[in-house]
């Protein structure tokens, strides 16, 4: 269980987060909806503590998130893995590589810097792509691959964190119809097959209603709505997007 109290993120005399209170049980898939500077990215980011809250409290299985320091906040970001929309990952590498980035967090740092990942991690990261229909491309450059395989990448390595939340931010933002679709799909995956809990921040309100079974509406750094797509009515979209509602 995430729950969030009173979370508040100000920048300057401009609150992005406004008491923000919030409770996400364990395996949902969650759906952030809003127009741009709502507050969606800087709730995923006080989140993963990218961003430090100004006041407020996150908690996850009651261990209080915003105390975290040093090693344990470490932990806390592998736990809460980040997916972001410009993928993130090293062009260069090949895409194997880029996966079992992923698995860091339980090595120490010179091995793995010298790619000494074990036989049972690489098997691992093959069948994490395999699931992605990805396995073909494992020794491709990462920069060789279109935007929505190199999105698919990222939610491989993602899952090598072996998290138990993953926040993803506007992942399908840059990317067309069909691609946007094959990442959504992929979280779909992550959601059901693994029992992650997933938070997708979106604008397009279509893709939303479609893959998430809650849906969290914001405006100007506050939740004003909460609750599954079918109770999404046309006067809340209006009040959500306004004169974006088209758009979205």
């Amino acid at each position: 269980m995430l729950k969030l109290i009173e979370l508040t993120k100000a920048f300057g005399t401009r609150r992005a987060l406004d008491s923000v209170s919030l409770e996400v049980a364990d395996g949902e898939f969650v759906g952030i909806i809003g127009r741009s500077g709502a507050g969606k990215s800087t709730l995923l980011r006080s989140i993963n503590r990218l961003h430090e809250p100004t006041s407020g409290k996150i908690l996850f299985n009651e261990i209080d998130v915003t105390a975290l320091k040093g090693k344990a906040l470490r932990q806390w970001r592998a736990d809460c893995a980040m997916i972001f929309q410009q993928f993130n990952l090293s062009g260069r590498m090949d895409v194997l590589t880029n996966v079992l980035i992923g698995r860091l967090q339980k090595h120490a740092t010179l091995p793995s810097l010298f790619k000494f990942f074990s036989t049972e991690e690489r098997a691992a990261a093959i069948a994490t792509l395999a699931r992605l229909d990805l396995a073909d491309a494992a020794l491709q450059r990462a920069e060789t691959l279109s935007g929505g395989q190199q999105q698919r990448v990222a939610i491989a390595r993602a899952l090598m964190q072996e998290p138990k939340l993953i926040l993803a931010d506007e992942p399908v933002a840059s990317l067309d119809p069909k691609n946007s679709e094959a990442v959504m799909d992929a979280l779909a995956d992550a959601n059901k097959r693994s029992g992650i809990t997933v938070m997708c921040n979106l604008h397009d309100l279509d893709i939303a209603e479609q893959h998430c079974s809650r849906i969290i509406g914001m405006e100007q750094g506050k939740i004003v709505f909460d609750g599954p797509p079918a109770a999404l009515d046309r006067e809340m979209k209006l009040r959500i997007y306004g004169q974006d509602l088209r758009a979205a």
